[in-house]
């Protein structure tokens, strides 16, 4: 597959573009947002393109042609405020996806939040980021798009374990970035996670034994 990673720049973005470059079946092309990232991944002879959630949905689809999977890990970053929150978070999301659906593409991977599909579990110190993510993954639901969403607890920058904890619903917990990327990894190979969403933390189970639980 040629697989669209938005975010690329962004931590979980990072290891997702990693493990796709070594991946013998997957093809990754890195969007990102300005030209010395672009040139950083061509660098390294990974395909990247520039893209901006805040433009326009066309120029989206223009970036998703012969695309058959998109990977949303997009975020405005904890250092902006509600506005930018609900411009990329909510907004820009939902423009990928009606870009993707324009571009025929056939998957959609986002990553949201824990907790974030129950108001009664939603931060209350930063209650517009659960709402965003809460309304996109809601969008992305109604679609027609092949989606999953994964919603994960706090993230580290431990290195992955390979062991998980999968659950429509779970306490709050953490997991390390690495591990998010490969329980992504994992979905675009498994049709069980096509139209199903799911919280997301370190556990005991292996990934393919916590897939088994949707």
């Amino acid at each position: 597959m040629n697989v669209l990673i938005i975010g690329a720049n962004g931590q979980i973005g990072r290891h997702i573009v990693q493990k796709l470059e070594k991946h013998t079946e997957h093809t990754p092309i890195a969007m990102v947002r300005k030209t010395e990232q672009q040139e950083n991944y061509q660098d390294l002879g990974i395909h990247a393109v520039i893209g901006n959630l805040e433009g326009t949905v066309e120029e989206l689809a223009s970036l998703m042609e012969n695309v058959d999977t998109v990977i949303f890990t997009a975020g405005s970053g904890g250092h902006t405020g509600a506005d930018k929150t609900m411009m990329i978070d909510f907004d820009g999301a939902i423009k990928s996806m009606e870009a993707a659906k324009q571009a025929n593409v056939n998957r959609y991977i986002i990553i949201s939040a824990i907790g974030v599909h129950d108001r009664n579990n939603w931060m209350s110190k930063a209650p517009y980021y659960s709402a965003a993510k809460h309304y996109a993954d809601e969008w992305l639901r109604k679609s027609g798009l092949h989606y999953t969403i994964i919603r994960p607890g706090g993230l580290t920058n431990d290195e992955g374990s390979g062991k998980v904890k999968i659950s429509a619903e779970l306490d709050r917990g953490d997991i390390p970035r690495e591990d998010v990327a490969n329980v992504i990894m994992a979905c675009l190979e498994d049709e069980r996670t096509i139209n199903q969403s799911f919280d997301l933390t370190s556990g005991n189970e292996t990934i393919e034994e916590a897939l088994t639980n949707l």
